[in-house]
C-alpha cells in the first residue's frame, strides 16, 4: 500500500506535534532495527527531543558504544572510502544526472535525424532547410548506419550456409 507524502511543515498544535514526533520516532527506530537485522550491519542512532532532557540512544548505550568504537577502529583510508557527506553525494548525483541528460539528448537527436533521413528518402530532399549542425549530425548518423550495415553484411558472409 502506498502512503501519501508527509507534509513537512511546522505543526502548530503542541499535542499533535508531540504525538506526531512519537510516531515518527517509533517508525525510525523500527527502520533502524530492520536495517541492522536484514542487512546484517551495525547501526546506531541518537535522537534529541524537545520533550526529554536526555537524548535517546538506539539500540542501547552499550550497543552504541560498541558501534562507535568499531567505527573508530576503522583505518582512516577505509573510512574515507565509504564516507559520503552531503556535498560529495550531491556532486555525484549531479554527475549522474548530467550524464543521463547527455545520453537522453543524444538519443533524442538521433531519433530526430533518423526521422529527417526517412522523410528525405520517402518524400523529397529537404536538406536545404537544415543548418550546418543538423547536416553534420545527419552525416554522422548515415555513416553509423552504413557501418552497421557493413558489419552485418560481413557477419553473413563469414557464416557458412547449412543445407
Amino acid at each position: 500500500m502506498i502512503r501519501k507524502k508527509v507534509k513537512l511543515a511546522y505543526i502548530t498544535n503542541d499535542s499533535s506535534r508531540k504525538a506526531n514526533y512519537k510516531k515518527r520516532k517509533k517508525g525510525l527506530m523500527r527502520k533502524m532495527s530492520e536495517l541492522s537485522t536484514l542487512c546484517g550491519i551495525s547501526a546506531c542512532a541518537i535522537m534529541y527531543s524537545p520533550y526529554e532532557s536526555q537524548p535517546e540512544v538506539w539500540p542501547s548505550r552499550i550497543g552504541f558504544q560498541q558501534v562507535l568504537s568499531k567505527f573508530k577502529m576503522i583505518p582512516e583510508m577505509e573510512e574515507r572510502k565509504n564516507l559520503v557527506n552531503q556535498e560529495s553525494f550531491l556532486s555525484q548525483r549531479i554527475v549522474k544526472v548530467v550524464e543521463q541528460l547527455r545520453k537522453d539528448y543524444k538519443d533524442k537527436r538521433e531519433k530526430e535525424m533518423t526521422q529527417v533521413m526517412f522523410n528525405n528518402i520517402y518524400d523529397k530532399w529537404v536538406v536545404h532547410g537544415l543548418n550546418f549542425g543538423d547536416i553534420n549530425d545527419l552525416n554522422l548518423l548515415l555513416v553509423e548506419k552504413i557501418s552497421n550495415i557493413d558489419m552485418r553484411k560481413d557477419a553473413f558472409t563469414m557464416t557458412p550456409l547449412l543445407f
